[in-house]
C-alpha cells in the first residue's frame, strides 16, 4: 500500500466523516463578543482622534511657522502633517484585520 493510497483511505473512512461533520463551529458567548468589539471600537476612535488632533496641531504649526517666517516650524508641521495621516490610515487598516480576522474566527 502506497502512501497516497493511505491518504486516500483515510480520507474516504465514513467514521472521520461523521466526526468531521458533527463538529460545532467554533464561537464566543455573546457577553464575551459585545465587549471585544467594544474594546476594538473604542480603540480604533481614540487612535483616529488622535490622528485628527496630531493633523490639526501639524497645520497650526504650519500656520505659524510661514507667518512668522520660521521655515524649520513650518517644515516640523508638515511632516506632523504627513505622519498624522500616515498614522490614521494604519489605524483604519489594522482595525479592519483585526475585526475581519476576529469575525473569520467566530
Amino acid at each position: 500500500m502506497t502512501f497516497m493510497d493511505a491518504v486516500h483511505a483515510l480520507a474516504a473512512d465514513p467514521g472521520l466523516q461523521t466526526l468531521a461533520a458533527d463538529t460545532p463551529p467554533p464561537a464566543l458567548p455573546a457577553a464575551v463578543n459585545t465587549q471585544v468589539q467594544t474594546v476594538l471600537n473604542w480603540t480604533a476612535g481614540f487612535g483616529l482622534a488622535a490622528a485628527v488632533i496630531g493633523g490639526l496641531t501639524g497645520w497650526l504649526l504650519v500656520a505659524v511657522g510661514h507667518n512668522t517666517e520660521r521655515a524649520q516650524l513650518a517644515a516640523r508641521g508638515k511632516q506632523s502633517v504627513l505622519w498624522s495621516l500616515c498614522g490614521a490610515g494604519g489605524i483604519g487598516l489594522t482595525s479592519s484585520m483585526v475585526l475581519a480576522v476576529y469575525n473569520m474566527s467566530i
